[in-house]
């Protein structure tokens, strides 16, 4: 192996350490702070409940039960609400100063970036376990199969990682948490609520159901959906898929870019 080679992969080895530890140390602060991780879990309960039982009877779903329909819709509005974390604690490190700290440490640029993702994302896959139980007990029967509800736990966790990227650079252009809060929430909930995830899209206005039909949020519902029952569901997986990589490899270089300038 030439000394090129070699000294590559002692970069990349180092790299990932260094991310690796970001994700420790974040994931350290949830444990550390509670009260923040129920708040996040305790919503898409109530969400569930909601719809459930307050809603459902009034809402039908063509082919399958109502709460089979919401719970893969609430699976990935949980997860893709989950991605706002992202913003929030990357502009609370920016705010109190610890982005110029990490900048002075001999650790690769990427750590804190990297590590900030992958522990919302380890985050996110506790709360669709907590949610998967919780659809469980109010009556969501999925008769996909076990691997194919794994292969739509991937789905949605990879579409809220690759989101989560965007939500990255808006946490490190907010000036605070509470702004980078107020600025997610006008992005995402036209997305999520204008989406599938609740209702059918063919129970919308006409005008809206062009957009409620093609977001990439009610791509992602009718690919989870689909998986998860066991029914057909188009090319909405591929399209999820290609939504995500899309995401991933714009907003990922300006969160970077962001963040140098930040840091």
């Amino acid at each position: 192996m030439s000394t090129t080679t070699q000294s590559s992969l002692s970069r990349l080895r180092w790299a990932a350490s260094d991310v690796a530890t970001m994700a420790q140390r974040n994931l350290m602060a949830v444990v550390r702070i509670p009260s923040a991780l129920v708040f996040v879990i305790i919503q898409p309960v109530m969400f569930v409940l909601l719809f459930r039982y307050v809603f459902g009877g009034a809402i039908t779903a063509p082919g399958t039960s109502y709460v089979n329909f919401l719970i893969p819709g609430i699976l990935v509005q949980t997860t893709v609400f989950g991605a706002v974390g992202t913003a929030i604690g990357l502009a609370e490190d920016l705010q109190r100063g610890l982005i110029e700290r990490f900048r002075a440490l001999p650790m690769a640029r990427m750590a804190v970036l990297g590590g900030r993702t992958i522990a919302d994302l380890a985050r996110n896959i506790l709360i669709l376990i907590v949610i998967t139980i919780v659809g469980f007990g109010v009556g969501f029967r999925p008769e996909g199969g076990v691997v194919a509800y794994l292969q739509a736990s991937f789905v949605m966790l990879f579409f809220s990682y690759c989101v989560s990227w965007g939500f990255a650079y808006i946490g490190l252009a907010a000036p605070n948490s509470e702004t980078a809060q107020a600025m997610t929430f006008p992005l995402i909930f036209p997305i999520t609520f204008a989406s599938s995830i609740f209702v059918p899209v063919q129970t919308m206005p006409g005008w809206l159901q062009v957009f409620a039909r093609n977001q990439p949020v009610s791509q992602a519902a009718e690919s989870v959906r689909g998986l998860m029952l066991g029914v057909p569901h188009g090319n909405s997986t591929w399209i999820t898929m290609a939504w995500a990589l899309l995401a991933l490899v714009t907003l990922a270089p300006l969160a970077t870019r962001r963040y140098r300038r930040a840091a």
